[in-house]
């Protein structure tokens, strides 16, 4: 009797381990996700890893050396055009620009004075003319002595002769005032390159100097970037690019706010494309420009390049390849059945397909699951 009850016992003890393995182990390991195809709209996305960048990007460096004086602007600071971002040490230029101007009104001085002595001798000649004219007509009539003609003549000469170096001293009066001009013009032009302004509206990205630095004309001091030309500079794979065109809409990611999706589009395709790397540089300009922006941030970004409708749609992750042959498991009366297929159209998520009925029982493994193979038992 005790070996009966031994028995039963061990074969009740089988019978639940048997239970436990089936329900536990091999249901769930025989048991698969399924889902089914969907008709509806995908968009041909082209996908491309870069940088933040510019077209537009201004190196502001002294146009004459010396020390810096005043830097007014800083990394991170918004700039209008115009502004005075930065004074170099002009040394004794003032001096010199004052001293000039003196010039200036002494050389319009002397030439007022001229003009003066012009107008005085013009008097004095209409007077000596007149005494000429009538001693003229008096010596016709033997009325004066030669040598009071004579000296009435002489007179009229003398100040013919003081009228022609008083009409050369005014032009090199002008003449003197024009250079003197210039020199204050030169002195004006020299100072104001001791002081630089923004070329554009700008944001600066840079700051390459300090006050009391010492700088040379090729030195950079700050550089700003024009943010209407701020783009991601984008490499996208040679065999995907061919697709791609200027205008069509994209989505960036930015790496420090990769939660947000910036709109924008493709601005420009470099005419090279990198014969290491087999990459093509695309520029894709934002619509709405984050603010802030960081140049040279890594950046995402996917171009849409075609739109479809009525497509029938699996989700990318459900297919597998296997050697040449692409497709998917389906479940087939409880049978696990590999269903070739043709992808057509491939978006971010999502593949456009054909080969495979609307209907069909696609079969989604997890870790958990066993390898699917052809004809095997499935739930």
């Amino acid at each position: 009797m005790s070996k009966i009850v031994k028995y039963s016992v061990i074969a009740a003890v089988i019978c639940m381990a048997g239970f436990i393995f089936y329900n536990k182990v091999y249901i769930p390991k025989s048991s698969y996700k399924t889902i089914s195809p969907t008709v509806g709209s995908l968009d041909v996305e082209v996908f491309g890893i870069g940088n933040v960048g510019a077209k537009n990007t201004y190196t502001i460096n002294a146009q004459m050396g010396g020390k810096i004086v005043s830097i007014l602007s800083d990394e991170g600071m918004w700039v209008k055009k115009g502004d005075l971002l930065v004074t170099m040490d002009s040394v004794d230029l003032p001096e010199l620009l004052d001293a000039a101007k003196i010039s200036v009104e002494k050389a319009n001085s002397e030439l007022e004075v001229s003009q003066k002595e012009l107008k005085s001798l013009q008097a004095q000649k209409n007077l000596a003319l007149v005494t000429y004219t009538r001693f003229a007509k008096l010596k016709k009539q033997s009325f004066v002595s030669q040598s009071e003609y004579d000296k009435a003549k002489a007179d009229l000469d003398v100040i013919n002769a003081q009228l022609d170096s008083a009409d050369a001293r005014i032009n090199s009066g002008k003449i003197e005032v024009t250079r003197a001009k210039k020199g204050v013009e030169s002195l004006e032009v020299k100072l104001s390159r001791y002081k630089i302004y923004a070329p554009v509206d700008g944001y600066v990205i840079s700051r390459d100097a300090e006050v009391a630095e010492s700088m040379t004309p090729s030195q950079s001091i700050l550089q700003i970037v024009d943010p209407k030309t701020v783009w991601i500079k984008a490499y996208i794979d040679e065999k995907i690019s061919g697709n791609v065109k200027v205008g069509q809409k994209a989505n960036i990611t930015l790496r420090s706010q990769s939660d947000k999706k910036f709109s924008g589009y493709v601005k420009r395709i470099v005419a090279q494309s990198d014969a290491v790397t087999q990459e093509r540089e695309v520029n894709i300009t934002f619509n709405t420009l984050p603010n802030p922006f960081y140049i040279n941030e890594q950046a995402e970004v996917i171009i849409a390049t075609k739109h479809f409708k009525d497509i029938v749609k699996i989700p990318s992750t459900a297919v597998l390849y296997r050697g040449e042959k692409v497709g998917v498991w389906v479940n087939e009366k409880d049978k696990a059945h590999f269903q070739n297929l043709e992808i057509i159209a491939r978006g971010e998520k999502e593949l456009g397909i054909t080969g495979i009925d609307k209907d069909a029982k696609i079969l989604i493994a997890t870790p958990k699951n066993k390898a699917l193979t052809e004809g095997k038992s499935v739930h």
